[in-house]
């Protein structure tokens, strides 16, 4: 997976380069600054010396030294004042200045910490979309496989206003199995589990809601007949076509290694997991139902009794196909990541 939030000590990361929040000045900072010295170990602040000071937004890169990591990139976040100071623009810088180091010494891996957001007191939520937007803007142009790493929940912070809406969206169409277990009906006879939700479950306006929208996103009948032989593999080659998208812009969009693509692609017989399928269904941008029956030709379905599907479809009934966002998403409601 190119791109992927990780919970972590970051001097823990076995990477190419880790990325330090450094001090301006050549001397030992708090929080991860100090952290990192002390695994590293000495020479770490030596090399630091001998590269001054740093300005902020600036990088520089020192050995790793006695870290799993080979080198250290050093940035200076900026302090928040009151958001009109060009914060967001150095941060942005961070990332692009750190992320061109780790490329022009050839790394393959790079780990990152949200930068500012510790005693410098950056907003978490924009900190995050600052790093998920520079990251997923290189890899669409580079091959990396790049952490964000967050070494407890407080240091992570998804917007308020999407949180919310997942939340409420969740709250209104999850189906616990226990609910199933206790309310459906006994009838002599074994139900499937789609039988026995639309019997336990009050027809209210979510599920009429969703029925309608899933309506509206049908496909012609002709196609759905064209395609009724597809394998994933070929499912996946005729909507290539459809779409016009070509193999590189599909799978970095679905936050995907080029060989796992090309083995999904060129292996008709490959049965892909069930996020590397979503991943490229949102890469895609199929609309529900083409989702739906997508996915299903690797054997997989969305349902209403996992949270995880449910919050896959609210971001394609939105008509949101940021991969990154769901992915950070996922991340804060306990979910794994899509793609591979």
């Amino acid at each position: 997976m190119p791109f992927e939030i990780v919970r972590n000590n970051i001097v823990n990361m076995y990477v190419d380069a880790i990325v330090n929040t450094a001090n301006p000045h050549p001397v030992i900072g708090s929080g991860i600054d100090s952290a990192i010295h002390e695994k590293a170990g000495a020479k770490l602040l030596e090399a630091r010396k001998a590269i001054g000071d740093i300005s902020v937004g600036e990088a520089r890169m020192t050995p790793g030294f006695n870290l799993p990591a080979d080198y250290v990139i050093h940035t200076v976040g900026p302090v928040w004042n009151d958001g009109n100071s060009g914060e967001t623009d150095h941060l942005r810088a961070c990332y692009r200045n750190s992320l061109k180091l780790a490329r022009e010494a050839k790394c393959d891996s790079v780990a990152f910490p949200l930068i500012s957001t510790g005693n410098y007191g950056f907003p978490k939520d924009l900190a995050l979309q600052i790093a998920i937007s520079e990251i997923s803007t290189f890899l669409l142009e580079h091959e990396m496989q790049i952490y964000l790493v967050v070494f407890d929940k407080k240091s992570y912070a998804l917007s308020e206003k999407l949180f919310k809406a997942v939340e409420s969206y969740i709250d209104e169409n999850y189906v616990e199995e226990i609910f199933l277990c206790e309310y459906a009906k006994p009838t002599g006879r074994r139900h499937a589990r789609e039988e026995r939700i639309l019997e336990c479950m009050p027809m209210e306006a979510p599920i009429q809601k969703n029925i309608l929208a899933d309506a509206k996103l049908k496909r012609k009948l002709e196609d759905l007949l064209d395609e009724v032989e597809d394998t994933f593999s070929e499912s996946l080659f005729r909507w290539l076509i459809k779409k016009d998208k070509t193999n590189p812009e599909v799978y970095k969009k679905a936050n995907m290694d080029r060989k796992l693509f090309s083995k999904i692609l060129n292996n008709k017989d490959y049965k892909p997991s069930k996020t590397n399928a979503i991943a490229l269904a949102i890469a895609l941008e199929l609309n529900l139902d083409e989702t739906k029956d997508f996915i299903g030709r690797a054997g997989y379905a969305l349902t209403h009794s996992s949270k995880f599907d449910i919050i896959i479809e609210w971001f394609i009934l939105q008509g949101q196909y940021d991969i990154f966002k769901i992915n950070m998403t996922l991340f804060e409601f306990g979910q794994p990541s899509i793609g591979g």
